[in-house]
C-alpha cells in the first residue's frame, strides 16, 4: 500500500530511507517550534496559539506537499517573515498584530492571484540570481542578529550602535549557552 501511495520504486527510494528521512526533517526542523512563538510573542501574540498554529500550518503544509503532491520537503512558517512581521511592522511601525495579519491575508489573496495569472513566475525570474541569493543571506543575517541579540551576545552600544556584551562582567547574565551558540556561529562563517 505504502509504494502504491509513495510510488517509491518509481523514486529510487525505499521505506527505511524515507522513515530515516522523514525524521532527519523533523530534527532539522523541530526548532521552528521554539524559535517561531518566541519572536511573534514580542508582536503581542498569546505565545501558545502561536506554537499551536506553527505546528498546525506545518502539520497541513507537509500533509499536502507529501501525500497530495508526492513531493518530500518540509514545510513550515518562515522565520525571515515572522521575524519582519514582528519586529518591523509591528514594533517599529506601530501597527497591532491583528492589523498586520490583516495585511498578511490581504497579501496571500493578491498571491494567489498573482500565481494563477503566471505573473509572480515572471517577476521571479525578472529577479537576478545573485540578487535571489543575497536576499537569502540578508534574511538569515537578520534572524542570526536578532538571535544573538535575545541571548544577550550583541548589546546597544552609543558609539557604534551595536557591539558585542562584555562576557567577562556579563558571564552569567549571557550563560555558557550563549557563548557557545556565539562560538558555533564564529565554526559556521
Amino acid at each position: 500500500m505504502v509504494e502504491k501511495l509513495l510510488k517509491l520504486k518509481d523514486n529510487k527510494t525505499d521505506v527505511k530511507t524515507e522513515v530515516l528521512g522523514g525524521i532527519t526533517t523533523f530534527l532539522t526542523m523541530a526548532y521552528i517550534l521554539a524559535v517561531n512563538p518566541n519572536i511573534l510573542s514580542v508582536s503581542g501574540m498569546d505565545v501558545n496559539a502561536v506554537l499551536i498554529a506553527t505546528a498546525l500550518a506545518s502539520v497541513v503544509g507537509m500533509f499536502c506537499n507529501g501525500i497530495l503532491a508526492n513531493y518530500p520537503f518540509g514545510l513550515a512558517p518562515g522565520l525571515g517573515v515572522n521575524a519582519y512581521f514582528a519586529y518591523v511592522v509591528c514594533l517599529k511601525m506601530g501597527y497591532t498584530w491583528q492589523f498586520a495579519l490583516f495585511a498578511v491575508f490581504i497579501e496571500g489573496i493578491i498571491f494567489i492571484i498573482l500565481s494563477l495569472t503566471n505573473v509572480r513566475e515572471a517577476i521571479f525570474n525578472a529577479i537576478p540570481t545573485q540578487l535571489k541569493f543575497g536576499i537569502s543571506a540578508g534574511i538569515g543575517f537578520f534572524i542570526l542578529f536578532i538571535g544573538l541579540q535575545n541571548a544577550g551576545i550583541v548589546v546597544a552600544d552609543s558609539a557604534t550602535a551595536v557591539s558585542l556584551t562584555d562576557f567577562k562582567t556579563n558571564f552569567n547574565t549571557v550563560g555558557l549557552g550563549a557563548i557557545l551558540a556565539l562560538i558555533g556561529v564564529v565554526l559556521i562563517a
